[in-house]
C-alpha cells in the first residue's frame, strides 16, 4: 500500500531491548487496512498497536496525534485514487473509445483504484464536513480529467461535462451496489460499456489490449 522507507535505519527504530518496532509504514499500512475494512472509527492508535504486536509509544515515534495519521491516510486516498483516474484520462489515445478503455483500467485493477477505500472515505465524509469537501473536490477533479478527455476527442463541451459523469457515476453506483460479477463476464460487456459511453465501437485491437491488460490483474491477482 504505502511505499516502503527510504532508509530503514531511520523509520525502524529498536526498543529498550533492542527489539525492533513497527515503522512509519506499517502504521501507515494497518490504518488504511482498518479504514477500508471497518471504517474511520477502527483507526484507533490503541487497537493499531495491538494489531501491530507494539505500545502506543511506538506511533507517537511517527505521527502527532490520531489526528495527523487521518490526515495522512486523506492525502493516501486522494493522491491514490484520484491521481490514477487524472493520468489514465490524460493519458495519450488515438481515438476515444481508447481513452474510455485507458480509463476502465482503473475499473479492473484494484491496486490502480480501491473502491473499498473509496468507499470508506465516503462513509467518513458524511461525519465530516471537511473530509465532505475534500471528497467533493476529488470528484469534481475525476470528472473534469474525463470531460477533457471526451473534449479532446471533438466533444462538445457540455455533452463532454455530461458523459464524463455518466461514465463516472456509473462505475460509483457499480461498487456502491457491490455487484461480483468474473472477469469474463465483464469483459463480454465492456464494448457496449464503451460504445454507451462514446457513441463508437472500440476497434477489436483496443479490446484485445484491454483484454490483456485484464487477464494479466486477474492472473496476478489470483482469480
Amino acid at each position: 500500500m504505502f511505499s516502503s522507507p527510504s532508509n530503514q535505519d531511520e523509520d525502524r527504530r529498536a526498543g529498550p531491548t533492542g527489539n525492533l518496532k513497527a515503522t512509519r509504514e506499517d502504521w501507515l499500512n494497518v490504518a488504511l487496512e482498518a479504514m477500508a475494512s471497518e471504517g474511520v472509527e477502527a483507526v484507533r492508535i490503541l487497537s493499531l498497536g495491538q494489531r501491530l504486536g507494539v505500545s502506543r509509544s511506538s506511533f507517537y515515534w511517527y505521527f502527532k496525534s490520531r489526528q495527523d495519521l487521518l490526515d495522512q491516510l486523506l492525502d493516501y486516498w486522494r493522491n491514490r485514487n484520484t491521481r490514477v483516474i487524472v493520468e489514465r484520462a490524460s493519458r495519450s489515445a488515438d481515438t476515444i473509445t481508447e481513452g474510455v478503455l485507458n480509463v476502465f483500467e482503473c475499473w479492473v485493477d484494484e491496486t490502480l483504484f480501491d473502491p473499498r477505500l473509496d468507499f470508506a472515505i465516503r462513509a467518513w465524509a458524511r461525519q465530516s464536513p471537511d473530509v465532505h469537501r475534500t471528497v467533493d473536490e476529488a470528484d469534481e477533479m475525476r470528472v473534469d480529467a474525463i470531460r477533457d478527455m471526451f473534449q479532446r476527442h471533438g466533444f462538445e463541451e457540455k455533452e463532454a461535462f455530461v458523459r464524463a459523469r455518466v461514465l463516472y457515476f456509473v462505475q460509483i453506483g457499480y461498487y456502491s451496489l457491490e455487484i461480483v460479477e468474473s472477469m469474463n463476464s465483464r469483459l463480454s460487456l465492456v464494448p457496449s460499456y464503451v460504445k454507451t459511453h462514446t457513441g463508437k465501437d472500440p476497434t477489436q485491437r483496443e479490446m484485445d489490449t484491454f483484454a490483456e491488460f485484464a487477464q494479466r490483474v486477474t492472473a496476478r491477482d489470483g482469480g
